[in-house]
């Protein structure tokens, strides 16, 4: 996977864990920088007790490809325009100052007027102390338009499973992604989530249910119930046929997420003849 910030921006031809777990979290309103593991009694006994972060870490994840979609590309262009600025714009950079300081001397009235530098991308990305001021400023005044390639996974189902012995836990993340404290979207703030985000919580485990539950509906609002379907199920370490993925979410900090490895394995699913349809989907 590419940087966030990189040119190329691409994406992954199924959910990872690490993406479920987030919009998870979100949903039910954790603070980014929650632990893992908090100071109490454990199931197990010991001094420290799972917080509801590291509940969800722990369970175990599963990705069947209903729908696996096509990627499409956009080609996008962000700033480079006429930056409209703000008294603490001029005040906190001197440089500013001085760029439009012939617009502010021609200025009359008792407004701030609208002042803008021509190319000054309003985000910019390299951030250093000002040597006058010691404010936060930008290091380039000016900037050409910012261009990237992203990449998008469109006209895809996917139905995910979160498994995890306690079914009391598992219905309050499927409420909360009902009614998420939080906004979700589905990798990028351009893409927020539509129609129903949890199916329920069933018995068995994730082999059993993605075999004994009927396909959902594509774009087109079918699904075509005769084909083989592929699917991705965590394993142990050591498990035959397992291969290593770096989405295991240890922390998602502001200052920057945090992973590590799991095991996966990828199987054929045949459905049930009788495979059980889902109720109350919204697409």
């Amino acid at each position: 996977m590419a940087s966030r910030f990189a040119p190329r921006r691409d994406s992954h031809g199924r959910p990872t864990k690490s993406a479920v777990i987030g919009m998870c979290a979100a949903a039910l309103g954790l603070p980014r920088d929650m632990p893992s593991e908090e100071a109490g009694p454990s199931r197990e006994g010991r001094g420290t007790a799972r917080t509801l972060f590291g509940e969800l870490a722990d369970t175990v994840f599963a990705v069947r490809a209903d729908h696996p979609g096509v990627p499409v590309r956009d080609y996008h262009t962000v700033g480079a325009g006429r930056y409209p600025l703000s008294p603490r714009d001029i005040v906190t950079d001197h440089r500013r100052a001085a760029a439009v300081s012939a617009s502010l001397d021609a200025a009359t009235g008792d407004r701030f007027g609208d002042h803008a530098l021509s190319g000054w991308y309003g985000a910019p990305k390299k951030i250093a102390a000002d040597p006058v001021s010691g404010t936060l400023v930008s290091r380039e005044l000016q900037r050409s338009a910012l261009i990237t390639e992203r990449w998008y996974l469109a006209d895809a189902t996917f139905l995910v499973g979160l498994q995890h012995e306690d079914r009391q836990f598992l219905e309050s993340v499927g409420e909360a992604l009902e009614y998420p404290r939080r906004l979700l979207w589905l990798g990028r703030k351009s893409c927020p989530p539509s129609g129903t985000l949890s199916l329920g919580v069933v018995p068995g485990d994730a082999v059993t249910v993605f075999r004994t539950r009927s396909l959902l509906p594509g774009p087109d609002g079918t699904a075509d119930t005769g084909r083989r379907l592929w699917a991705w199920f965590q394993v142990p370490p050591g498990e035959p046929g397992a291969t290593s993925v770096q989405d295991q979410p240890v922390g998602f900090h502001v200052l920057g997420p945090e992973h590590t490895t799991r095991w996966e394995v990828r199987r054929r699913i045949t459905l049930d003849p009788n495979a059980t349809e889902w109720e109350e989907i919204i697409p």
